[in-house]
């Protein structure tokens, strides 16, 4: 297996969504991150948000971020999946890959931890 390098996504679904077809959203994503042998140490519901511009359009959007660890040619794979869901309107991807980046990340997805805690 390929080393595991550290990611953050950070996506936005579709506000018509219920609660529950937000829930099944995110235990989707989360299902695809480990088929795709990627480890996710932290996520983070941002809750519903403005957009700064209307896309598709919706005006706000739920937004969610997960800090994760994968071999770097699942990517590809995640990001495919990600374009296919009709209900996910924006998503990137950050790779962090210097000694200082990955201190950043470290520090962000404990912070994440905390607040999904309390």
């Amino acid at each position: 297996m390929s080393k595991l390098k550290h990611y953050e996504t950070m996506f936005i679904l579709k506000p018509t969504l219920t609660e529950e077809e937000t829930v099944a959203q995110l235990d989707g994503v989360k299902a695809l991150f480990e088929k795709n042998g990627a480890e996710i140490v932290a996520t983070e519901n941002i809750g519903i948000k403005e957009l700064a511009y209307e896309i598709e359009k919706c005006k706000r959007g739920y937004y969610y971020v997960i800090y994760f660890k994968a071999p770097a040619n699942s990517i590809a794979e995640i990001e495919r999946n990600y374009r296919n869901n009709e209900e996910l309107i924006r998503f990137m991807f950050i790779k962090y890959e210097t000694k200082k980046e990955v201190g950043s990340w470290t520090k962000m997805s404990e912070e994440a931890i905390k607040r999904a805690s309390k």
